[in-house]
């Protein structure tokens, strides 16, 4: 549990360490710049699963169906409403509604698994949540940013609840390297619609960096993280660790000297972990408790015979006794 606790954390934490890179890359094109970094990803994904051993597995054409939709809701769509969403309304609106996914997949993972939500988990998610619209910060929005950021939930709920059922079937490292591959093409689509020719071009030496960054921690790492923790935790209790985006983005921005966190930005810290001390406390509901170990059944007190067993039965039932005790 502790491998699979840290590994979440460190996966959301790593995935808040993207806005130190987001000047560095803002002059490039958004989606363009996005299809990069999935189609890196996916060369160091697949290199890495191939030195593992890890070959094709045969899925089937709704397990296909189903990979596509998370690749095109949870990567592409995920990152089209919240570079739109920033454009309406500026980074505080998506940032704080995005705040809520912890909330989100405390209430709406178990009933996508068919359990009842924890009340404690829940409880957690509302502190997290808290703690991370604090962390965010609070700024003016409008009903366009309100919208897309809404967009934007939808889509980080998708990222973690379709891979639930593919991850048995190929495992982390491969769902992240094929849902990273077929992003790509999604996003130059995008790109060519919204930018036009311009969706590419050659980076500077500082974007091309940036990149480099996003698709090796921010992807590469962070989704095998993740969709390794994912389905030990459940969707309720990782999504606790959405929380952390927030906090990664402070401590980045804190190290790298890009800005101090004020007196709310350490309060909002505090309440996210806080909140996922709460939810790991709760005891998992998928779990099924254990049952009691099966005592034989003892056998009656023989009483005494009224009358004297008969000589040549006496072996027969030897036999049924030692056969009875092999058996369960």
């Amino acid at each position: 549990m502790n491998t699979h606790v840290a590994g979440a954390a460190g996966a959301m934490f790593l995935v808040g360490t993207l806005a130190a890179v987001s000047g560095v890359i803002a002059d490039y094109p958004v989606y363009g710049g996005q299809a990069l970094r999935y189609a890196l990803a996916t060369v160091i994904l697949l290199a890495v699963a191939r030195a593992r051993g890890l070959g094709l597995v045969r899925l089937r054409q709704r397990e296909w169906a189903l990979l596509a939709a998370l690749s095109l809701t949870g990567l592409v769509l995920f990152n089209v409403c919240v570079v739109e969403a920033t454009r309406a309304a500026g980074p505080a609106l998506p940032g704080i509604v995005l705040g809520t996914v912890p909330l989100a997949l405390a209430l709406v993972g178990p009933i996508f698994t068919g359990t009842r939500p924890s009340p404690r988990v829940v409880a957690a998610g509302l502190v997290v949540a808290a703690g991370a619209s604090l962390a965010t910060g609070a700024g003016s929005g409008n009903l366009p940013g309100l919208l897309w950021s809404l967009g934007a939930l939808v889509c980080e709920l998708c990222f973690s609840l379709l891979a639930l059922p593919l991850l048995p079937l190929i495992g982390p490292l491969r769902l992240s390297a094929w849902t990273a591959a077929l992003a790509v093409p999604f996003l130059l689509v995008a790109g060519l619609a919204l930018d036009g020719r311009h969706v590419l071009r050659a980076p500077t030496a500082a974007e091309a960096g940036g990149l480099v960054y996003l698709a090796l921690v921010v992807t590469t790492v962070a989704f095998f993280l993740w969709y390794r923790s994912l389905p030990r935790l459940g969707a309720d209790r990782a999504g606790l660790f959405a929380g952390m985006i927030p906090v990664g983005a402070l401590a980045t921005a804190a190290l790298l000297g890009i800005a101090v966190p004020s007196a709310a930005d350490l309060a909002g810290a505090a309440l996210v972990i806080s909140g996922i001390a709460l939810g790991l406390r709760s005891p998992s509901p998928r779990r099924p408790a254990r049952r009691p170990a099966r005592q034989p059944a003892r056998r009656p007190a023989l009483r005494p015979a009224l009358r004297p067993a008969r000589p040549a039965a006496a072996p027969r039932a030897a036999s049924l006794a030692s056969r009875e005790g092999t058996t369960r």
